[in-house]
């Protein structure tokens, strides 16, 4: 990377955010619980109070709330709060490495204290990225429950020419020992950015996802393919794995049959996401 790519990034300034925290409280509510499980069509019955939450649900909790007049052009919050303001136009959940310690239940006030751990620039294929590491910690009763290290890529801004430039074809994904077919479809996209609080439009506007960010669809949220990947390894195994780490390698997009791939190896179970015939959305790791 050299001086001149670097010159609009001031890194020094953006490393200085290293260290900073926020926090935040939230109750998963029997209401939230209830529409968690419909948009992923999970248990129909009624949530009770005290009983299991359902996995991933922490990702509805304690969403920053910054006002509508407060977003950027992408959705998200402007930048310069607690995440550092990188001066690249597109954000992305590049993966996660998450380690449940126990349950969260239905009715538990849920205490989360975000870190920034790391800034990093590098130059990658498609120009500059930023990398900001955010450690996440959630605690009942003082007690941890899930521990989170999130990486967030910014990239530079899309160009109309890039969606016609030709591209080295991707290799298509391999089949796992176990495989399952889902079609994906926008009610799903839309319902899930609701209830995570995620205003980034190129989940739900597809005018903007395409004619500004220049993807060929609504782009499939991270962390609801990292959501259903998990359900399957709970599923193949009979329990909940203690560690899951998954990490974005291609967008996938909300017309897309995709299918659902795992296999055992050495005590662990690998999983990934794929489109027919396309190459890896989502890999993931669960161990238990």
């Amino acid at each position: 990377m050299n001086a001149s790519n670097t010159s609009s990034i001031d890194v020094d300034h953006l490393r200085s955010w290293i260290g900073r925290e926020e926090a935040a409280s939230d109750v998963i509510s029997v209401d939230l619980v209830r529409k968690f499980n419909a948009t992923l069509d999970l248990s129909p019955a009624m949530p009770v109070i005290g009983e299991v939450a359902p996995l991933m649900v922490n990702y509805c909790l304690a969403q920053p709330a910054a006002p509508t007049s407060a977003l950027g052009r992408d959705g998200h919050p402007q930048r310069g709060g607690f995440l550092p303001p990188v001066p690249l136009a597109r954000r992305m959940w590049a993966g996660s490495s998450l380690t449940f310690h126990g349950d969260l239940h239905v009715g538990d006030e849920v205490r989360r204290v975000s870190r920034i751990a790391d800034v990093a620039v590098k130059e990658g294929r498609s120009g500059m990225l930023c990398f900001v590491t955010v450690e996440h910690k959630l605690h009942v009763a003082g007690k941890p429950v899930i521990e989170e290290k999130q990486n967030i890529v910014y990239r530079e801004d899309a160009k109309a020419s890039d969606a016609t430039k030709p591209t080295a074809a991707a290799a298509a994904a391999p089949g796992g020992a176990h495989s399952r077919p889902m079609q994906l479809s926008t009610p799903l996209l839309f319902r899930y950015s609701a209830l995570t609080f995620n205003g980034h439009r190129i989940h739900y506007d597809r005018r903007y996802a395409v004619e500004v960010e220049h993807y060929p669809g609504l782009v499939v949220h991270g962390p609801l393919q990292a959501t259903l990947l998990l359900y399957y390894a709970r599923e193949l195994k009979g329990t909940a794995p203690r560690q899951f780490t998954f990490r974005g390698l291609s967008p996938l997009f909300d017309d897309d049959r995709i299918h659902l791939h795992a296999t055992e190896e050495e005590g662990r179970m690998k999983l990934w996401t794929a489109r027919e015939n396309g190459p890896v959305g989502i890999s993931a790791e669960a161990v238990w």
